[in-house]
């Protein structure tokens, strides 16, 4: 199993989609980078010699951001909206959708699990 920047990717892949197993590398950036270091996209990952994987190690170095860096510069843009107490950032801090959709039915995936509130057994009058 190959090992581009710290990440197993999938052998028996074609390189264009074992790239895209590392986060922050999407169709698109795959496709650049296969193209900068003149490599096939069809390759399989682990066709790939020495020589070319130190070379995708190399470009992914140095001009994308992935992985670890990725994912802490993503939690700090969220706490510096946490911290200046915006309205997007009051939305992060109750586990809320922040872009706008509606929360009255669905919004399951930020809300969690349904939580069932004792209601009105019936009307007594």
């Amino acid at each position: 199993m190959p090992r581009i920047t710290g990440v197993d990717v999938p052998d028996r892949k074609k390189i264009l989609y074992a790239l895209q197993y590392i986060h922050g590398i999407g169709p698109k950036f795959a496709a650049d980078i296969l193209a900068e270091a003149q490599i096939d996209p069809n390759t399989k990952a682990n066709e790939l010699n020495e020589q070319q994987i130190a070379q995708l190690n190399g470009i992914i170095d140095s001009g994308y951001l992935v992985e670890g860096a990725l994912r802490r510069q993503v939690q700090q843009n969220i706490q510096r909206l946490r911290d200046i107490r915006s309205y997007r950032g009051e939305r992060h801090r109750a586990g809320l959708p922040t872009r706008g959709q509606r929360t009255r039915c669905n919004a399951r995936t930020r809300k969690g699990k349904k939580k069932t509130v004792a209601g009105k057994k019936g009307v007594k009058g």
